[in-house]
């Protein structure tokens, strides 16, 4: 089969975890993957160490926390004639121990420039490819966490999330701010502020286009991926005891294979056509566990909160 025959999805951040895994997995079924990451030469190798064949996915430069980077990868993306099925919104920085806030090229705080505006722009340019997929099924997919849901027990753990009335966004986001909510800053706080920003941009997306559409938009938790990548900025010791805490007391441990694979079926089975859904697994250990749609916080199920971070978002990113 000829590659432009080939579904073909792009996943952000495919160097490694998550990413990595899902377009593993997208690739045996038959997908071709634009890996879009910053760094190409670690891709390219990850995916030969993984076994993909070097027809089965296409390395493109992104960097999520530039806005013109965002913007450089849509263009070289539409320069190879490349269709789009399926966006996969999965990169993500985690940060726990900075003290003073990291900025990106337009001044952002770094965290939430790359987990929420990056994505949120890229979601928004790459709607017009999606809506010209040869697909009956488009489908845009942006990865979720448990610490953005305080109902949950791995969302408990404080600090927690909270956007306020995105007083930051609304000040411009820029020195000295550094939060959503306009306070000071707290480097875990902004990461999950940024992950409850992911959910909220999947449901809004949801509702100003399915039905206009039909791109099916959803996000998912596919367990707890304990010795992902994402934890490299933490403490040593909080790397080894966090997978056993996972594995033996919370029962939220899965491998970043398995992740990967939970991640690929929402990007591509028919069971999980079911747009503005947020999905996750019971039993997640489990290699058979079974799937449902879970309630989301209450900040990211709040309609208003919703409108309000896109209008600002947009006005950040430079749609309006």
């Amino acid at each position: 089969m000829a590659q432009n025959q080939k579904p073909t999805a792009v996943i952000t951040g495919a160097s490694s975890g998550v990413g990595l895994y899902t377009a593993k997995a997208l690739a045996q079924k038959g997908w071709h993957v634009v890996m879009a990451c910053r760094d190409l030469d670690k891709a390219d190798k990850a995916a030969k160490a993984e076994g993909m064949s070097s027809d089965s996915y296409t390395l493109i430069h992104i960097d999520l926390a530039s806005m013109e980077s965002v913007k450089r990868f849509v263009q070289n993306f539409r320069a190879r004639e490349l269709t789009l099925d399926a966006l996969l919104c999965n990169a993500a920085i985690y940060m726990p121990l900075l003290k003073q806030p990291l900025r990106s090229p337009e001044g952002f705080e770094l965290s939430m420039a790359t987990n929420h505006l990056g994505h949120f722009l890229l979601a928004n340019l790459m709607l017009e490819d999606l809506k010209r997929s040869n697909s009956n099924d488009p489908r845009l997919v942006i990865l979720g966490t448990v610490t953005h849901n305080p109902d949950e027990l791995g969302g408990k753990i404080p600090p927690r999330p909270d956007l306020g009335n995105f007083e930051g966004f609304e000040a411009g986001f820029k020195a000295p701010i550094a939060m959503a909510d306009g306070k000071q800053f707290e480097s875990v706080k902004a990461y999950k502020d940024s992950k409850v920003c992911n959910v909220l941009t999947m449901r809004e997306l949801h509702r100003r286009y399915h039905d206009s559409t039909g791109i099916t938009f959803t996000s998912l938790y596919p367990g707890c991926v304990a010795e992902t990548p994402l934890f490299r900025n933490h403490y040593p010791l909080f790397q080894k005891i966090f997978p056993w805490f996972q594995k033996n007391i919370t029962g939220g441990y899965v491998s970043q294979e398995l992740s990967g694979e939970r991640v690929a079926a929402v990007i591509a089975d028919p069971e999980y056509k079911q747009s503005g859904a947020y999905f996750s697994w019971g039993n997640r250990q489990k290699k058979n566990g079974q799937s449902f749609v879970q309630k989301v916080s209450p900040q990211a199920r709040d309609d208003e909160k919703a409108e309000r971070m896109w209008d600002l978002s947009a006005k950040l990113v430079g749609l309006t």
